[in-house]
């Protein structure tokens, strides 16, 4: 398929409106059913390669749209008031997380998703071609982790150090599993100095897992750290902060869906779209509290805050090259632990969107912010 510059410029299509991008998002069907009809697409290796060094367009061709799998930033767009700006539907697909999002691309059912800077690399490994094409981070990363170490109660460990000999709840396809392995190359254990215990981390099975004592440790992220020791504070059950970071955040999109210029700029517009609605959250999060976290995910308001507090401020940037460098030692880390192939991070980025989410965000800072915004920057709960 030729560029999209060398195409003749198509009809800017009419913008749709707030009911019809409502109407167009829908949860994806079974994944399992959808992976039949991948056999009649056109595999990734058969299409243009050149395509990825052709720049983006600055408008999407009519006809495009994009199948979205990124449900918090769904919620964003809607709240902000970016859903309204699309000039193209989008179908917003109910899945996320790594396993989830990497069979619908193999499925052919998706076109984009958000997770870590685990599921990209593994997808690699298992010989789906993915890039990246947006990422964010937190401010202050270390004083700010998106997950501590749960400890079982009366497990008697105090240190990352005392890790020697006990049970870590480990799952290696996910972030969490990434993290048990930086914490014990941080406190100079190998695998072998503990026993990975190899649960999912979904839902509460690390919590009840902890409270069971059949693991002694296991990183808990979000509200499952407060709800942990409140239920068990009182046992012994603590948390131990890891000093590291553990804060990337990544759209991604197969190769076939970027190597089709349409779809590309309609990447690019999501990704804008994007930058302004995590600039929307930072900056309002009363709003984003109530609208989120208690109508949306049924927490409570109190809930709510705890979470807008732990995770800081929001970093954004224009330049991918420390976050390379950074995603290169997980790649070398994960090669090494899970003796899988080496190979450089760089091909997991599209540089092409490099700089438009980080450029939205900046540009989006709203000069009336809500008043309570200040209070998102203060310390860890």
């Amino acid at each position: 398929m030729p560029p999209h510059s060398a195409r003749p410029k198509p009809e800017r299509p009419k913008r749709p409106t707030r009911r019809q991008l409502l109407a167009w998002s829908v949860a994806v069907p079974a994944i399992a059913a959808l992976t039949a009809c991948s056999v009649q697409a056109t595999a990734a290796g058969e299409a243009d390669p050149e395509a990825l060094k052709a720049p983006l367009a600055s408008t999407v061709p009519a006809g495009t749209e994009l199948v979205v799998g990124d449900p918090t930033t769904q919620v964003a767009l809607q709240l902000s008031g970016q859903i309204d700006k699309f000039t193209f539907p989008i179908k917003f697909a109910n899945l996320s997380g790594g396993p989830q999002t990497t069979e619908a691309f193999r499925a052919q059912a998706l076109d984009v998703g958000s997770v870590a800077d685990i599921p990209p690399i593994h997808a690699t490994w298992t010989g789906l071609d993915v890039k990246i094409i947006a990422s964010q981070y937190r401010a202050d990363a270390v004083r700010f982790p998106v997950y501590e170490l749960g400890i079982a109660p009366g497990a008697g460990i105090r240190s990352l150090a005392d890790l020697r000999g006990k049970k870590v709840a480990y799952s290696p396809g996910q972030a969490q599993g990434a993290l048990v392995l930086r914490i014990l190359e941080k406190a100079g254990l190998k695998q072998s100095d503990v026993k990975l215990v190899e649960l999912p981390s979904t839902g509460d099975v690390y919590p009840t897992a902890l409270a069971a004592k059949q693991v002694d440790a296991a990183p808990l992220g979000g509200v499952s750290i407060k709800r942990y020791l409140a239920k068990y504070g009182g046992e012994g059950a603590t948390t131990i902060k890891h000093g590291l970071r553990d804060d990337p955040g990544h759209l991604y999109a197969p190769v076939r869906v970027l190597q089709d210029p349409a779809k590309a700029a309609a990447l690019r517009e999501y990704v804008q779209r994007w930058g302004a609605a995590q600039r929307w959250i930072q900056d309002h999060p009363k709003e984003w509290r109530d609208g989120y976290y208690v109508r949306n995910q049924n927490l409570s308001a109190e809930d709510g805050d705890y979470l807008i507090k732990a995770a800081g401020r929001k970093d954004i940037p224009t330049s991918w090259t420390e976050a390379i460098a950074r995603h290169q030692q997980t790649v070398d880390l994960l090669a090494r632990e899970q003796k899988k192939p080496q190979f450089d991070a760089h091909r997991l980025y599209d540089l092409r969107f490099e700089s438009v989410g980080g450029t939205a965000f900046a540009n989006d800072a709203s000069a009336g912010a809500s008043p309570s915004a200040a209070a998102t920057a203060g310390a860890r709960p």
